[in-house]
This record gives C-alpha cells, sequence and structure tokens, in this order.
C-alpha cells in the first residue's frame, strides 16, 4: 500500500526545517529523485550561528541534518559529514558538515552546487535545496509592534508574534520555486512552525509558485508540544497561518499523532511515535499513514 499510494506521485515536494523534514525525507527516501527538500535557512544558532556571524553565510545547519538523515548506509563519509568536534578551541562544537558545505560554497559559484557535491559524495538521489541562497534573518512583529530579531529570540517568545518577515527579503532558489510548481503533492513539516516551516512561505516567489500550484498539500503535526511561543497553536490556527500568508486555502489534509487511528473531517489521526524516542515519527507508522492519507487523492 506504501509504494503503491506514494509511488503514483512523479514529484513530492517536502518544505520545512532540519530534523522534521529530514525525518520526513529519510521516511520516503524509496522515492529516489521523485522527491526533493526545500529546506529553511534562517537558523542563527550553535554551530551554524558562529559560521554566519564570521562567513555571512546561509544557515548550513538545516540543509547538512536533512542530508545526514538521508544518507540511510553509514559510511566513513556519512560519519565524517556528521563528526563534531570538542574540546576547548575555536572548532570546538562546530560540525565538520557545515564546514564541508563552507568550503565547498566558497570553491562553487552557488550554495546549491555544494549541497549537490555532498549528495554525490553521500550517494543521495533525492533532492536537498535551500529556500534560498542568500543569507537573512526571520523577524517576528509582537502585538505592541516591536520586532524580534533572529530564529533563536523568536523561539523564546512568550507570546507567539502577530506576523514574520525576513530581513533582509531575499529570492527564493529557483530550483524550489521549479519544484513546487511540478510537484504534484506537497508536504508541509512537521518542526517548529514559525521557525521551520515558516519562514521558506515567506520568500514572495515561492509562495506565489506553492499558491499556483495544483499540487495536494499535507501539513503532518507535531508529535509533542513544541518549545516555543507556537506550542499552544491549535491546528486550525496553524492552517490559518498558512493561508494568510499565501492568500489562499492551501492545505487539504493534516496528518496527527493519536493512540487511537481514526479520521475527523480532512485530519487523519494515526499512532506515529517512534518506540526510540518520543519527539520522533516512527518511518514506517509515518510513511503508511502519509500512504492512507494520499490514496484519496
Amino acid at each position: 500500500m506504501q509504494d503503491n499510494a506514494l509511488n503514483k506521485f512523479d514529484n513530492v515536494v517536502a518544505i520545512g526545517g532540519g530534523h522534521g523534514l529530514g525525518r520526513v525525507l529519510s521516511t520516503l527516501s524509496f522515492l529516489g529523485p521523485k522527491l526533493t527538500g526545500i529546506v529553511a535557512t534562517t537558523d542563527n544558532g550553535g554551530s551554524t550561528g558562529r559560521l554566519r556571524q564570521q562567513q555571512d553565510c546561509i544557515a548550513w545547519g538545516d540543509l547538512r541534518n536533512c542530508l545526514s538523515q538521508l544518507a540511510s548506509n553509514p559510511s566513513i563519509g556519512s560519519l565524517l559529514f556528521e563528526y563534531r568536534f570538542t574540546g576547548e578551541n575555536e572548532l570546538s562544537g562546530h560540525n565538520l558538515g557545515n564546514l564541508m558545505l563552507l568550503a565547498l560554497d566558497q570553491l562553487c559559484v552557488r550554495p546549491l552546487e555544494a549541497v549537490n557535491i555532498i549528495r554525490q559524495f553521500l550517494n543521495i538521489e533525492t533532492r536537498v535545496i535551500p529556500m534560498s541562497e542568500e543569507p537573512t534573518h526571520l523577524v517576528a512583529i509582537e502585538a505592541c509592534g516591536n520586532k524580534v530579531f533572529g530564529e533563536m529570540n523568536v523561539d523564546e517568545m512568550s507570546e507567539h508574534p502577530i506576523a514574520l518577515s525576513l530581513e533582509p527579503m531575499v529570492t527564493a532558489t529557483c530550483e524550489a520555486c521549479d519544484a513546487v510548481r511540478e510537484a504534484d503533492l506537497v508536504i508541509l513539516g512537521p518542526g517548529s512552525f514559525l521557525t521551520s516551516v515558516m519562514p521558506p512561505l515567506l520568500l514572495p516567489k515561492f509562495a506565489d509558485a506553492l499558491a499556483n500550484s495544483s499540487a495536494e498539500v499535507v501539513l503532518i503535526d507535531n508529535l509533542t508540544r513544541e518549545p516555543s511561543s507556537a506550542a499552544d497553536f491549535s491546528l486550525t490556527q496553524k492552517v490559518d497561518w498558512c493561508h494568510q500568508i499565501l492568500g489562499i486555502k492551501l492545505i487539504d489534509k493534516i496528518l496527527a499523532h493519536s493512540e487511537e487511528s481514526y479520521q475527523c473531517g480532512n485530519i487523519l489521526y494515526r499512532p506515529l511515535v517512534s518506540q526510540h524516542h518520543i519527539g520522533l515519527h516512527d518511518r514506517k507508522a509515518l510513511a503508511k499513514a502519509l500512504a492512507c492519507i494520499v490514496s484519496d487523492f
């Protein structure tokens, strides 16, 4: 059922940030070149944040995470790509994969070329595309009108913002726009809603391409409360945010976790939690549930 239902799509696009999007991409990796991940590039924390401060580059961390999760067969290359330096020196805390992507970016014409070289290095068929190839930061607008600058600060807000923007406003990667135009299935989430799912939708050209796509759109909800101001967002609020940004009704169906399997309107509930971590979707259960939810399309 899984292969038959999902393989009927010629172009599947998943949109989001590192951990959640990486889980979806690894779950659907059997689709190979028919699958594309569009990755948020606004992270400003950890190793990625340090590199952004020093090199004025895009955020590499979520791209690295997605590539790592797609590299399903352990190898020296995949181990090196995920290696994190320790000790008390300037390299401490840096991930080698981030440094590799940065170095390749400086050798190449475009950041996407750096990503594609790593895909070849790790033997990954699925396409992984940064939402933009220009550095930008996520900005939230509070109810009082104040701006909260940077993804980490947005996640730490005590109340949810009334709007989001990117500063500076950058251009969406043309390959990302083409991917959603040609898609017949688009998947949003899971992940931090405001800081992983929303950033790509804030790019005007990308939003326009998605709004004019004929693709069916599925939103995958988180398994647990996310540690951010969006923690108390209902599914209706998340859908409203997507529709408000894009200016149209976009989401066709929603996949959410429940201990019992049932359907309520356009929301499909299934047991989705991994036995190994309560915050991770079980790959087999997620693939089966996605196959079920798209069987009616």
